[in-house]
């Protein structure tokens, strides 16, 4: 028997009678609740949910988003006003003295209306619970995950097609996020990178009307949502004969990906698998260049619980979702960056992303 994601949530949070999760306006929702609910439709602003100890849930939304509530999981309670709102939050959360909430995604206020409503009860931070639940990906969650990677793959194999002497990042740029929606991506998982020479050396470089040059390194950094679920993936390549310096960056990247890689499996340590990448990159010609971590989580937030650096605790676990992006940086030349979204097995990790990691002179 499937235990549903509220059940799974609550086995976590130890020592709380429910766990709260409130909404505010856009862009302050939070997106716990599209996970606990797998509603593919609906804004839920304002709205919330509460999970009791034995798995069950409650819905508590306003009228204009009741249709949408009932197509997904959970017990729907509907409001009109105000006033009805705070009744229905009040009766299902009687008599309960410790009650959990996502800290880092309620707001101030939500926080502050919901002791005010409860003065009795205790709010405390149950983040690590709901973190630790949406960590680990079922099956229905890889799927959609599966179809975001395979949209995004589909688009870096198509990328050469896009450059020419004078396109600008922009124009890349847009090209993408055209593609990405024809191929059935639902939605941009982050704003997506073009960056062409020396922009390129920037990691998280905002596309301008820069225009690609012969002997320009080109860097893209993308991704799409399906059905709530993100892809991340980046492609280097060159416009022409590479500089010589970042051929070599190139290999050496390359050789930091699969050195982490070989290291990703339930159990591995998220601290080894950055340790692994980085001592291939330190002890080249480019040490201190690789300037982020190996990489991080992705669900349904592009980068969601925790991180694969140095400085982790994090311990892999099979169902989790994560990407592998070493990078080095050279001020003034250009960056070269390798992503794959992978899998963590059992016994090893899947890509999920698929593309020509060879380097590519256009």
């Amino acid at each position: 028997m499937t235990v549903s994601r509220a059940k799974r949530v609550m086995s976590h949070a130890e020592g709380v009678d429910a766990v709260v999760i409130v909404n505010s306006q856009e862009p302050y929702l939070d997106p716990t609740f599209r996970y606990l609910t797998d509603n593919q439709s609906g804004l839920f602003e304002g709205c919330l949910l509460i999970l009791h100890p034995d798995g069950s849930m409650d819905a508590v939304v306003s009228r204009m988003e009741e249709a949408s509530a009932r197509r997904g999981e959970g017990r729907v309670h509907t409001y009109q006003t105000l006033k009805e709102r705070e009744a229905l939050i009040t009766e299902l959360l009687q008599g309960c003295r410790r009650i959990g909430i996502n800290s880092g995604f309620i707001t101030v206020r939500n926080a502050d209306s919901l002791q005010t409503l409860l003065p009795s009860s205790e709010l405390v931070d149950a983040s690590e619970a709901i973190s630790a639940t949406r960590s680990i990906k079922d099956d229905r969650e890889i799927s959609r995950i599966r179809e975001a990677c395979r949209i995004s793959s589909m688009v870096a194999d198509r990328i050469p097609s896009l450059l020419h002497e004078g396109v600008t990042e922009m124009e890349v740029r847009n090209q993408i996020d055209i593609m990405m929606r024809d191929g059935g991506g639902h939605d941009n998982a982050f704003h997506t990178i073009v960056a062409f020479g020396e922009g390129a050396a920037e990691p998280h470089h905002d596309p301008s009307q820069r225009a690609l040059r012969k002997g320009d390194v080109a860097l893209f950094d993308f991704g799409c949502r399906f059905e709530g679920y993100c892809s991340d993936l980046t492609r280097t390549v060159f416009f022409g004969q590479p500089d010589p310096r970042l051929a070599k960056a190139y290999a050496t990247v390359s050789k930091a990906k699969q050195e982490g890689m070989s290291l990703i499996r339930a159990g591995a340590k998220a601290s080894d698998v950055d340790a692994q990448a980085r001592k291939v990159i330190d002890d080249s010609e480019f040490k201190g260049l690789f300037t982020h971590s190996f990489g991080h989580e992705i669900g349904m937030s592009v980068h969601e619980g925790g991180s694969l650096s140095s400085r982790s605790a994090l311990i892999l676990r099979a169902g989790m979702v994560v990407s592998s992006e070493p990078g080095i940086y050279i001020d003034g030349l250009g960056g070269i960056r390798i992503e794959d979204t992978v899998l963590v097995l059992e016994d090893g990790c899947e890509p999920l992303t698929d593309f020509n990691q060879s380097m590519t002179v256009i």
